[in-house]
């Protein structure tokens, strides 16, 4: 007997808890496995926002509930910081809403906006939360292809009418996971125009904007006119700052889409700990320079693996942004059975592109967010493995 709801039930398993089972399995047996599959930086939290975090927390003050909404000081930041660096300009008080990390913010805007059946265009390739979400709301994904040969741009025209009459939402994702594709402000341009069109809510989620390599600064989508009129955008401190464990994001936006998320969350959770959204405030007025010298970081960790993926002839192209190598499976494999030889031939997790979409088949994602050396020995151990096609 179970007293699981048919949408639980019918949700598959979450594909990295499913690869950490398979880890703890082989490291029982004494397998010194590497993990090159979970995007979680293994970098530290800069030292002057756990300084700030271990101020407040000592303050009994700080122990009370937070308002609903977030406190005014982390939603101030935010403003200040897309004003400083995008050159937009949000009212705190109506187009911003503090988050329980941006993943939260993700399935709550989908609950906020989807009735039951309505239809939701998700990238494919894209993250596979985004669908569980859509499942979990009763909505129906419909996939939004994007085009490897355009920089993992949405191809609108692939869309059928029917697809078109049934969604009520467009979710993009730049820099995106699992791609590293980037955007320019022409992508968003477009997707505000289409969004516009067919009656679309915009969602943009920003999770990596901040993690970027080169010259490359990734644009908002914010900036372009109307957009807070048409949607909203994502944005995490887990990825820049280093803060995945303190659950802090943002929304901002559009007002009345800021409202209805309110209404979820009002009756749902009360917000994040005070002391957490002080620290993630001093985190967003910061100079940035933290940020900077773990893209560096990252960057190179990126020099040092692609030459290896080539001696293997595995095709990977450097992203401009995110930290991951998206990179195509040796010949004679599946996604699927190349991750498994890896983990089971060389203790190496990677992230098999099918768990991605359909159009991730024949692909695998990297995560840079291990110690150099143990990426250095990620790559040893993949270049003692033959990649001979399977009969």
């Amino acid at each position: 007997m179970t007293f699981a709801s048919d949408q639980v039930n019918s949700l598959p398993p979450y594909l990295f808890s499913v690869f950490y089972k398979k880890k703890k399995a082989l490291e029982a047996q004494g397998v010194d496995v590497i993990d090159l599959g979970i995007g979680a930086p293994d970098l530290e939290t800069p030292s002057f926002i756990i300084d700030r975090m271990t101020e407040e927390v000592r303050k009994p003050e700080n122990h009370k509930y937070s308002p609903y909404s977030g406190i005014m000081e982390f939603k101030q930041a935010v403003a200040s910081f897309y004003k400083r660096y995008h050159g937009v300009s949000l009212n705190p008080e109506t187009e911003i809403l503090t988050l329980i990390g941006s993943k939260e913010g993700l399935a709550n805007v989908i609950r906020s906006v989807v009735n039951p059946g309505d239809g939701v265009l998700l990238p494919d390739p894209g993250y596979p939360v985004y669908q569980s979400a859509v499942h979990l709301a009763y909505g129906k994904t419909i996939p939004l292809p994007l085009n490897p040969a355009d920089g993992y741009a949405p191809m609108y025209e692939k869309l059928s009418r029917d697809d078109l009459r049934k969604a009520k939402m467009m979710l993009l994702n730049y820099p995106g996971n699992p791609t590293g594709a980037t955007a320019e402000y022409s992508t968003f341009s477009k997707a505000l125009t289409f969004s516009e069109e067919h009656s679309l809510c915009l969602v943009h989620d920003a999770a990596y904007s901040l993690v970027t390599f080169g010259s490359y600064k990734a644009p908002s989508l914010l900036q372009v006119p109307g957009a807070k009129e048409q949607g909203l955008e994502f944005g995490s401190l887990s990825k820049s700052f280093n803060m995945t464990g303190w659950r802090i994001g943002y929304v901002a936006g559009n007002k009345d889409l800021i409202q209805a998320m309110s209404v979820i969350k009002s009756n749902t959770d009360t917000s994040q700990f005070i002391p957490i959204q002080q620290a993630g405030a001093t985190a967003l007025n910061s100079d940035l320079s933290t940020v900077r010298a773990n893209n560096r970081t990252y960057e190179q960790r990126l020099e040092n693996l692609l030459p290896v993926l080539k001696e293997l002839n595995i095709e990977a192209e450097k992203p401009r942004g995110t930290f991951f190598v998206w990179a195509k499976v040796p010949k004679g494999y599946t996604s699927e059975s190349f991750a498994e030889k890896l983990l089971t031939d060389a203790g190496v997790i990677v992230t098999p592109g099918h768990a991605f979409g359909v159009r991730g088949e024949g692909y695998f994602r990297i995560s840079l967010c291990v110690p150099t050396d143990r990426l250095y020995e990620a790559v040893q151990r993949m270049k003692s493995l033959s990649w001979e096609v399977e009969g």
